[in-house]
């Protein structure tokens, strides 16, 4: 609901509010004040800094980001009702340039009118393109809008550089399952948008079976609950009460969170492949379900396992690569859904496994050098001497062949600066490889320093 351009009080705005009638109990639940606002506490406990620009009405511009069902049309909803400025809702779906221009307009009219300013929400501000973000600037800029802007997607890879550098970003969290089961308590109890003239009650397995199911998203949570008391069957004057098998089959299977090209998406393979790197397979599974479960692409985690058997377990056991590469191949070959099973294999192999990350370090030591050093020319003895004239040139003069000498080995320099970027750990099997390599190197100092 708007103010209009030309009402004669200009009284400060209070919470937008609608008929309710035919509302969803979701909407007609919307909290009406900060004490109602449930969750958050992070952001919105007392003293937290949103809270305090909020009581002080001392904000310009604020970006909520955050999951479907968290309350971010609320608290923006809330926010209005704290300050002087009148309300204008857009959404990034729906609205085009010439509206967003429309509205400024009017804002721009109504702050001559009636010396208010006007807070401009836009809902899914990612779905704003870059000259629709672009039109806000100057007016925020200004001062002639306060600008609130909600998106479920990471603000600082999905909205324009400018336009949240003006902005404070207040990422909210998931609901947690006891925040949920206050909600659905208080849809129960209130008379005048809830259930609480209906004689309703739910167990206390119920609710938490909606709060636990519903994984942080209000709106979900409170719409099974709504089905459950609508579509139950009672005669007229009787109480209902909502068992667990009610609740079940209310809301029968969680929808988790995860957008295949969004955060949760590269949130979640980068816990997957943290848990791995850290030993710990029990997160390692979890993480691995919840990929499976939304339904990501089994070859990208196969993808993923291939990269961290190399990268993280590396020559501390190179079997790991090898049950990498065996699990890849055996996703391509039998699909969902037993792919799941070598993928829980060589999940488990790989967080168990001993860890070394030299092999890559040590590349990546020498890939800065190739790209901010001086360029090593290949020593004449290493340099092919098969062409014609190669010998006339020295190629390949002095080279010693390795396996002509016992052990395979010979000291020899193979880099002219005799730099080291490979340094090997205890771990694993690689402690053998480091015992073996500071032999090889002992020998090598001896031959370039024959008296030390």
């Amino acid at each position: 609901m708007e103010d209009s351009l030309f009402d004669q009080a200009p009284e400060p705005t209070k919470v937008p509010r609608s008929d309710s009638a035919g509302m969803p109990l979701a909407a007609r639940m919307r909290p009406r004040s900060l004490q109602d606002y449930c969750g958050q506490e992070h952001i919105l406990g007392e003293g937290k800094l949103l809270r305090r620009a909020i009581e002080a009405d001392r904000f310009s511009s604020l970006i909520f980001y955050g999951p479907p069902g968290v309350g971010k049309t609320s608290l923006a909803r809330l926010v209005a009702g704290h300050t002087s400025a009148r309300f204008v809702n857009l959404s990034g779906v729906e609205s085009n340039v010439s509206e967003i221009r429309q509205k400024v307009d009017e804002a721009r009219t109504y702050q001559r009118l009636h010396k208010r300013a006007t807070i401009l929400f836009v809902d899914e501000i990612h779905r704003f393109n870059k000259s629709q973000q672009d039109v806000l600037l100057p007016h925020i800029e200004h001062g002639t809008i306060r600008f609130i802007g909600a998106t479920t997607h990471n603000p600082y890879f999905y909205i324009n550089s400018p336009l949240v550098s003006r902005s404070q970003v207040f990422q909210l969290e998931p609901l947690t399952t006891d925040n949920l089961v206050q909600l659905v308590e208080r849809s129960l109890t209130d008379e005048e948008r809830g259930f609480g003239k209906d004689q309703v009650t739910v167990t206390p397995e119920a609710a938490r079976h909606l709060a636990t199911i519903a994984d942080g998203d209000a709106r979900k949570c409170l719409t099974a609950l709504e089905l459950a008391v609508l579509t139950s069957p009672r005669k007229d004057g009787d109480s209902l009460e909502i068992t667990l098998e009610i609740a079940e089959e209310s809301i029968q299977q969680k929808a988790v969170v995860y957008d295949a090209d969004g955060d949760e998406h590269y949130d979640t393979i980068s816990a997957f492949i943290k848990s791995m790197r850290g030993s710990d397979p029990d997160a390692a599974l979890y993480w691995l379900a919840k990929m499976l479960y939304a339904g990501e692409d089994i070859r990208f985690i196969a993808r993923r396992l291939v990269i961290a058997a190399s990268e993280d377990v590396g020559l501390a056991d190179s079997n790991a690569l090898r049950v990498a590469v065996a699990a890849q191949q055996a996703v391509e070959f039998i699909g969902l859904p037993e792919a799941q099973i070598p993928l829980a294999h060589a999940t488990v192999y790989l967080a168990t496994a001993p860890k070394s990350n030299r092999s890559y370090a040590g590349l990546t030591a020498a890939m800065k050098d190739v790209k901010e050093g001086r360029t090593l020319a290949v020593p004449k003895h290493l340099r092919d001497g098969h062409y014609k004239g190669a010998k006339d040139l020295g190629h390949g003069e002095g080279y010693l062949y390795s396996h002509n000498y016992e052990g395979g080995y010979v000291p020899q320099a193979y880099l002219p600066e005799g730099k080291r970027y490979y340094e090997p750990t205890d771990n694993g099997m690689e402690k053998r490889i480091k015992e073996r390599l500071a032999h090889w190197r002992s020998l090598f100092e001896e031959k370039q320093n024959p008296d030390f």
